[in-house]
């Protein structure tokens, strides 16, 4: 007898713009991922993130001990966040990017249940064997939750899909068909892992991701969806590296896509920042504004100084006017390879 999934029990994965219970995160420490100064810098940021997100829902932050959580406590009440909707689940971690390692959290179509799916973390195809404990603590989140959890036993990371919470679900090439991840799998294993799991039906499969990207393609550094039939894409005509031509095909596969009564989706462009580039380190920073993340009634967009913020934040404000957007400097996190997106996982409220 086949084991009951996500889909035939009734579940499925919520738009990241439905409303939430809470918002997960995991206080960064790793000096390897920000070395020196760059960890007080990712310190400030996630102030700034805490600060703007406790005001319309929790926060649940990641903490080793109890020493940590009187010192991040003492930080955040220096800053005008709301501690009553803050909270300091003692459960350790390796690194920050929880959106990967952490739960991907369900609401049932009918009941409006919460539910949760653990999928196997294996740090990005196993590039950073330190960072492989953080399979244990995306287990120890879902388990202080005391949610109803599916384990599919495959390896999936969040921020490796983006869904519109009405059957659709982005994805790429690069991460989801690499070999390194779930080698057993093709690509019609893997739609139908998507489907059951996370109650989709349809799957627009993009190329590859952007420059910079240590995740193998992730889809939340260039493609996000924002409404049912809204989508926004980075997209930079000029540059460095692989990115116009890279952007311009993902773009294109997006502006192509009929759902089944043939409508094609709203397909808006978001630029680049200019290539952030480490030359001591010979590598180039995955710098995006398609990195943001969307809480209750606020987007968080990160911004790097660049002369394209302004023009990042002109097109959101249009295209999320029911959102106050919040932008944060995030030249500092992104160090790590990731953004807002990455750094958050977001636990809807039951309906």
């Amino acid at each position: 007898m086949m084991e009951q999934t996500p889909r035939t029990a009734g579940y499925r994965m919520p738009a990241e713009w439905a409303k939430h219970d809470a918002t997960w995160l995991s206080w960064p420490k790793n000096p390897l991922t920000f070395p020196g100064d760059v960890l007080t810098g990712v310190e400030q940021t996630y102030c700034s993130m805490v600060e703007a997100l406790s005001h319309v829902e929790k926060v649940k932050i990641l903490v080793d001990d109890e020493e940590t959580e009187e010192r991040v406590r003492q930080m955040l009440e220096r800053t005008e966040a709301d501690m009553r909707n803050v909270l300091f689940p003692r459960i350790k971690s390796s690194d920050v990017w929880i959106r990967d390692y952490g739960p991907t959290f369900l609401l049932h179509r009918e009941t409006g249940k919460k539910a949760a799916v653990k999928w196997n973390f294996n740090a990005w195809g196993a590039k950073y064997d330190d960072l492989l404990y953080d399979d244990v603590a995306g287990e120890d989140v879902v388990s202080s939750t005391g949610l109803p959890t599916f384990r599919p036993g495959i390896v999936m990371e969040g921020g490796s899909i983006d869904v519109n919470g009405a059957g659709i679900v982005l994805t790429t090439e690069q991460c989801l068909l690499n070999k390194n991840r779930n080698p057993h799998l093709d690509r019609e294993g893997i739609e139908g892992y998507l489907q059951e799991y996370i109650g989709i039906d349809k799957v627009i499969w993009l190329k590859s991701g952007i420059e910079g990207d240590d995740t193998d393609g992730h889809v939340d550094d260039f493609a996000r969806f924002i409404s049912e039939d809204t989508v926004v894409c980075a997209f930079s005509p000029r540059g460095g590296g692989h990115n116009p031509k890279v952007l311009q095909t993902n773009l294109d596969i997006l502006r192509n896509f009929r759902d089944r009564e043939g409508h094609p989706l709203k397909v808006l462009t978001l630029p680049m920042p200019a290539p952030v580039p480490l030359p001591e380190e010979d590598r180039v920073l995955p710098a995006s504004y398609a990195n943001f993340y969307i809480g209750n009634g606020v987007v968080l967009l990160p911004t790097f100084n660049d002369m394209n913020d302004a023009v990042a934040i002109r097109i959101m404000e249009r295209a999320m006017p029911n959102h106050r957007i919040v932008p944060i400097y995030a030249r500092d996190l992104v160090y790590g390879y990731g953004s807002f997106h990455c750094v958050t996982q977001q636990e809807p409220a039951e309906e």
